[in-house]
């Protein structure tokens, strides 16, 4: 019985790993970069003074991003390209 509790377990398992892994990509595409909106702090990612997210040193620097929804970066201020 053990056997079985640990295969239903780990079935079970599975399944909801794979919807996890499938749920991102359709999450991303609804998502664009978003440059120079990003707060100091609050970035997403790299810019040319520093390595990643979390590291813009002011607000609304022009080559720090963050993800926004599509279509609403303009409307924010900001640009999608650097």
């Amino acid at each position: 019985m053990n056997a079985s509790k640990a295969l239903l377990a780990s079935a079970l398992g599975a399944v909801v790993a794979m919807g996890a892994l499938s749920a991102t990509p359709a999450a991303a595409a609804e998502k664009e970069k978003c440059f120079g909106i990003a707060q100091a702090g609050k970035n997403d990612c790299a810019s040319g003074a520093h390595s990643c997210a979390g590291q813009a040193t002011k607000d609304k620097d022009p080559g720090d991003w963050k993800y926004v929804a599509k279509g609403s970066c303009e409307k924010m201020g900001g640009k999608l390209g650097k």
